[in-house]
């Protein structure tokens, strides 16, 4: 329960294919003491022949539920950061643990760029808006953030597109503050619209 000093927390969803670094990203930005509840299992012979590990075969866990996260902005609000899972078996629970999202980062990993059509168009259908987040990998090819809109067909006008390393705090925090002011944007753009209506 809030007290009357804290500000009401504010909801990001994170998602994106299997193994994109979600659960990375959540860890390296939230409080690792009081503020991360963490939902990963070790793959077993089983879940190896259900989920693909091409493009990730240093993969040895896999998210089985939702990773949680806390962080506070400077001013005193939470973040609330909700890991949605990858694997499409999954994909039923995202409905409700989306619900009341303020937006979203669909994370982005070009070893298996595919695996974030499903995410994109989730978020594109419920009108939620996202930035596409481009985690950068060890040893990988790295791309201009217009090379990945132009592969994913969307607008970097309309949606940003940002690279970054899932391992990296500063990185994340940089992913999280572009989210809130493309989502702050957009609600001023229609806060216009509707005054000139």
């Amino acid at each position: 329960m809030l007290n009357s000093f804290e500000r009401p927390p504010v909801k990001l969803v994170i998602a994106g294919g299997y193994g994109c670094g979600k659960t990375t990203l959540i860890k390296s930005v939230a409080d690792p003491d009081r503020y991360v509840r963490l939902t990963d299992e070790p793959i077993t012979d089983a879940s190896a022949s259900v989920d693909a590990l091409t493009g990730v075969p240093e993969k040895t866990t896999t998210t089985v539920s939702i990773d949680f996260g806390r962080i506070n902005l400077s001013n005193g609000t939470p973040l609330f950061l909700f890991g949605m899972p990858g694997q499409s078996r999954f994909w039923s629970v995202w409905d409700d643990h989306t619900h009341g999202a303020f937006g979203a980062v669909v994370v982005a990993d070009t070893r298996r760029l595919d695996d974030c059509f499903s995410s994109l168009d989730f978020y594109e259908d419920r009108n939620i808006p996202y930035v596409v987040a481009v985690n950068e990998f060890d040893g990988t090819k790295r791309y201009q953030p217009e090379d990945i809109a132009n592969a994913l067909q969307i607008d970097t006008a309309k949606v940003p597109v940002i690279n970054f390393d899932a391992r990296q705090r500063a990185d994340v925090k940089d992913v999280l503050a572009r989210l809130l002011e493309h989502v702050m944007k957009l609600m001023a753009t229609q806060q216009t619209v509707g005054a000139g209506q």
